[in-house]
């Protein structure tokens, strides 16, 4: 495993950066974005159930802050396989010593670095160059009635994006601020 991979853990429990390790030549580079025996001290007994893409055109545009309720949470795993984005975990945990803490990693197709999102945090991601790629692996299928979402500019979240956000969603717009509904409730 340590010839294809590193494994960081950050501040928040369960939240971790893999860092794949590349093979580069003078053609090019190859890496393996997953494979299940590597990354099995990350993946426990859960399994990679749905993988999704997706393509944000503008700088400065905001997906988040998105994750499924109990018991449809879910592990997300991912990766920017073009352009760059600043990437987001929120530990909305509440009984995790770092409940309402946010932790961001800067991911790009070149560092071929990975975030771990688990089960009980939120995930959001801003794009810093236009046109950028995200590719999420998901230990648990999409489940509308699960699905639920924070407003990425909560001032209680305090999320330092790193440029004036534009182009959100309605809906990401539209979600609660964590005072006003989530107090008390288990994710």
């Amino acid at each position: 495993m340590g010839e294809r991979l590193t494994i960081r853990q950050t501040p928040i429990q369960g939240v971790s950066v893999i860092e794949t390790i590349a093979v580069k030549d003078h053609r090019g580079s190859f890496a393996r974005l997953f494979c299940a025996d590597d990354l099995a001290t990350v993946l426990g007994e859960r399994r990679i159930v749905q993988i999704n893409h997706s393509q944000t055109r503008e700088v400065g545009a905001v997906r988040g802050m998105h994750f499924q309720h109990s018991p449809h949470a879910e592990m997300k795993m991912v990766r920017c396989l073009r352009g760059r984005v600043f990437d987001v975990a929120l530990d909305l945990r509440k009984n995790s010593p770092t409940f309402l803490q946010w932790h961001a990693e800067e991911l790009d197709p070149y560092t071929t670095r990975m975030l771990v999102i688990p089960e009980g945090c939120a995930h959001g991601f801003q794009v810093l160059q236009e046109e950028s790629e995200m590719l999420y692996l998901h230990t648990q299928f999409y489940q509308p009635e699960s699905e639920a979402g924070l407003r990425p500019t909560d001032p209680v979240l305090d999320i330092k994006w790193p440029l004036p956000l534009k182009d959100l969603s309605d809906k990401d717009n539209s979600h609660p601020l964590i005072l006003s509904t989530y107090t008390g409730v288990s994710l």
